[in-house]
Parts: structure tokens; C-alpha cells; sequence
């Protein structure tokens, strides 16, 4: 049990590589700020579950001698956490502890937005209403449409470790598989695309769900994940946060593109993580800059292009302990984007992979499930797929998910780039001095929250908002809006 009591003594004061290893998870531990050493009772308790599953992997790296006088007193225990954990009562014990995701649509008669598509409920009666019916219905088929992504176990080592599953560590790169993996469906088959209800299924979908199988062989295995993200931190077993994140599929894209010539890109796109003037050392809203996205473009397509298909990643930290309400109308409007891949985020301690919203209620795929590994060959049409969808849809309070989270979008040309900016730059005129994030044309063109000079119109010095403290009308400061990213 040393190794046991060592991880939980860890727990009292945590680097920033070491924090809630069981769980992956979007929170605000993840970017430098004042909660580097502060701990939410569901991040503890996390970290106890993933510490005592990890008992089987350090048991299986003692000496021969050891696992022999271990075995006769452990063997019962171990057993039984291993029944817990393969039965499904895990997850009830986290959601015990980290409280409960809904499941099914609320009664509420809204509209859903998942993924920019819109599906009008409003009209359901008691009689019940075709129109609604067949709403309800197109977005059911449309989310189990949607690739899951889950933890597996039995794949081939990690690297040189002898981790061989990415139970209790792995949700956030999951979460940012499916969204990837969605971008790729965006590009290959198009928004429309669904499921088929019948095999054989199309090559290109097969061949999507090939790249993302668990070896070192396919493109973005979370083995791949972890060796192109050692310089930002990732490490298999180890915490990670979205901007991490975000930086290692930068990362993982480069060195895929120098791997291949240009008709055969494993992710057929650029990637750009918006972060903001001088990499998101200033602080404040990340800034989509065109010049930054066109040059992107360019060395994707080694000087051909001015403009490729694109992915924009935008890492955000939207407060503390929780999502400061202000940002709450605009992230629900980012669903509404015809470009829009959804959000890497989720509950403190438990990334997920969020794609819808309706009201107050956010829908997303949840990885925390362990399923065996799963390697499909690429040209097999009729291989069985199930494990890559799910039909239970959950739901949680959009407030309730952690402020550090990463948006996704799609550009699929120019012309699909300029509208984006062009709802972009609307959204952060329609947010009373709380966007998400802005645009502008060149570096030079930056400029702080306000969207404007230092003086006002009668020469005195304004509240320098640039980290997006805005005054409250009261005129006090919310301190908790923004982190450096």
C-alpha cells in the first residue's frame, strides 16, 4: 500500500503536473494563477479512485519476489476494485462524488443547438405535435451521429511505460479526440452526414475512426497525443488541461504534416490555437487574427495556398471556482455557429466533450467509460462501430461546467473563415465588455477588452480594463474573470 499512501500524501499541496490524475480535467489548476495548490473536494476524492486503481499498474512493475508476498494479501482487494471499476459502479461513485448528469431532454420547449444545427421543439402539445416529433427525432439521430470517444484498456504500452489503459487520466484527451475527430467528419462527409442504419458504411467514415485507434501506428492514438505533447506536459498517467491540450494536437499536426506530402495530411487541415497577442502572455480575451490564421494556411499547404481548410482551437479560463455568469450568453451563442465543433470542458475533475445547449442545459459525450481497445482496419466496411456512438444523451447546467475549457471551430474555406469573423466579431460587440474572444486583421490592430484608447473623450485616464476587470455598475471589480492563458 506504499504507493498508495505516497499519491495521496501528494494530494496536500500539488505541482501543476501532478494535479487530479484520475480524472483530466479542464480546470483552473491548469493555467498559472493563484489556484495552483487549491483543491475541490470532488479533485480530491478523484485522485483517491484513480490512486487506488493505479495500485494494479505499480503491482505489476514490483519485483517477481514481491508479487509474490503481495499477492496473498492484496488479491482479494484488488479483485473486488477491479469488479467495481469493470461493472460501471465507478462512474456512480463519481457522479456520487462530482454530483449527477441528467439524462434525456429536459421538458423544456426551446430550440437545441448542436453544432451549429438548429432543432425547434417548440411546438410539442400534450397531442403531441409532428413537427416536434420529427425535431426531437433529427436530433437524437444527429447526436448519436456524433463520434464517441471513451478510455480503453488493453492497447500496447504507452512509450516506454507499462501503461496498457487511460482509465482515470485520460478524459481530456478523449474529449479532445471526438472533437477532432467531429472537425474530420465536417471536412470529409459534411455537416449533414449521419450514421448509417445499415453496412456497409463509407470508407471515409471508417477511415476517420482508424486514425484514432490505440497504437502507435494510427495518427492520433492517444499514444501519438502523448509523445507530441511531452514538451507541454502531457506524460501517459499524468494530469493535463485544455490549453496543454490544445497545443499538443498543434504539435501533433506539425510533425503529421512534415511525416506526409500535401495529398496525404492525416488531418487534411491547419491548426490554429488562438491564444492572443504575444502567445496569451498579455492576459485578456485571445484575439483571432487574420494575418495569423492566412499564415497558418499557408505553411499548411508548404506555400501553395493563401487559404486551406482550417481548425481553430481557443483555450479560455473564464473565471475560478466557476463560470463567471457574464460569459454564460455568449458561450451559448458559439453553438449557434455554422462553424462551431463544440467544447473541451465539463465538471471540476472531469473533462468531457460538450456539443449542444438549450437554455441553461448544455448536452456533451462523456469519455468516463472503460471499454476494451478497439483497432479497426481501415478498408473493413463492415466492421462493427457501435463503440464509437452513444444513444444516452446527458445533460448538465451550463454554469456548472469548469471555467477552463477550449472552443472549437471549422472553417472549411475563405469564405467560411470571413462569416465566422464576421459572427465572431458580433458576438464580442454584443457582450457588454465579456468576450470570449475578438478579431482583428493584423498584430498591430490589438487592441484590450474595451476597444478603445486609454483616454476618453475628455483627456482623463479610463479604468484600464485590457485583463477584462470590468466595473460592475456598483463599481466594484470582478477578480475572477480572466487568467493568463
Amino acid at each position: 500500500m506504499k504507493g498508495f499512501h505516497e499519491k495521496n500524501v501528494a494530494l496536500k499541496c500539488p505541482s501543476k503536473s501532478s494535479i487530479d490524475i484520475s480524472h483530466s480535467s479542464p480546470s483552473s489548476g491548469s493555467e498559472p494563477g493563484p489556484s495552483d495548490c487549491k483543491f475541490s473536494k470532488s479533485s480530491v476524492w478523484s485522485n483517491l479512485f484513480a490512486s487506488a486503481f493505479s495500485i494494479f499498474d505499480t503491482y505489476s512493475e514490483s519485483s517477481a519476489c514481491e508479487k509474490k508476498a503481495l499477492h496473498a494479501r492484496n488479491n482479494g482487494w484488488t479483485a473486488a476494485v477491479k469488479r467495481v471499476v469493470s461493472g460501471g459502479s465507478m462512474r456512480r461513485i463519481h457522479e456520487r462524488v462530482l454530483g449527477p448528469s441528467k439524462i434525456g431532454i429536459s421538458s423544456s420547449t426551446s430550440d437545441i443547438w448542436l453544432l451549429g444545427v438548429c432543432y425547434k421543439i417548440s411546438q410539442v402539445s400534450s397531442s403531441g405535435d409532428v413537427d416536434a416529433s420529427n425535431g426531437l427525432a433529427a436530433f437524437k439521430r444527429d447526436f448519436s451521429s456524433r463520434i464517441l470517444m471513451t478510455y480503453r484498456k488493453g492497447f500496447d504500452a504507452i512509450g516506454d511505460t507499462k501503461i496498457t489503459s487511460d482509465f482515470g487520466w485520460g478524459c481530456m484527451l478523449r474529449s479532445s479526440q471526438m472533437l477532432v475527430a467531429q472537425a474530420l467528419l465536417f471536412h470529409q462527409l459534411g455537416r449533414s452526414w449521419r450514421k448509417p442504419l445499415q453496412k456497409p458504411f463509407e470508407q471515409a467514415y471508417i477511415e476517420i475512426l482508424h486514425q484514432f485507434g490505440d497504437s502507435e501506428a494510427t495518427a492520433f492514438s492517444i499514444h501519438n497525443l502523448v509523445e507530441a505533447g511531452k514538451i507541454y506536459g502531457l506524460a501517459a498517467g499524468s494530469w493535463v488541461g485544455p490549453y496543454a491540450m490544445c497545443r499538443s494536437w498543434e504539435s501533433l499536426a506539425r510533425s503529421k504534416r512534415e511525416e506526409n506530402d500535401l495529398e496525404h495530411q492525416s488531418l487534411p487541415m491547419a491548426v490554429y490555437v488562438v491564444s492572443g497577442d504575444e502567445d496569451g502572455e498579455r492576459g485578456g480575451a485571445p484575439v483571432v487574427c487574420v494575418e495569423d490564421a492566412s499564415r497558418h494556411c499557408f505553411e499548411f499547404s508548404r506555400c501553395r495556398a493563401d487559404w486551406t481548410p482550417i481548425l481553430l482551437l481557443v483555450p479560455l479560463v473564464l473565471g475560478l471556482d466557476k463560470v463567471n455568469s457574464r460569459y454564460i450568453p455568449s458561450l451559448q451563442a458559439t453553438f449557434t455557429f455554422p462553424q462551431c465543433l463544440g467544447i473541451l470542458g465539463g465538471k471540476p475533475g472531469a473533462s468531457t466533450y460538450i456539443v449542444g445547449v438549450q437554455e441553461e442545459n448544455v448536452f456533451y459525450l462523456d469519455p468516463h467509460d472503460v471499454q476494451l481497445v478497439v483497432n479497426l482496419s481501415q478498408d473493413n466496411q463492415e466492421a462493427d462501430t457501435s463503440s464509437y456512438h452513444c444513444d444516452i444523451i446527458r445533460h448538465i447546467p451550463l454554469d456548472s461546467i469548469d471555467p477552463s475549457l477550449a472552443i472549437g471551430f471549422f472553417c472549411r474555406d475563405k469564405d467560411d473563415f470571413d462569416d465566422f469573423c464576421l459572427r465572431a466579431s458580433k458576438l464580442a460587440d454584443e457582450s457588454n465588455g465579456a468576450p470570449l474572444f475578438t478579431v482583428a486583421q493584423t498584430h498591430s490592430s490589438f487592441k484590450p477588452i474595451s476597444h478603445g484608447n486609454a483616454l476618453d473623450d475628455t483627456g482623463e485616464v479610463r479604468e484600464d480594463d485590457s485583463l477584462g476587470v470590468v466595473p460592475d455598475m456598483d463599481g466594484s471589480i470582478h477578480e475572477d474573470d480572466w487568467q493568463l492563458l
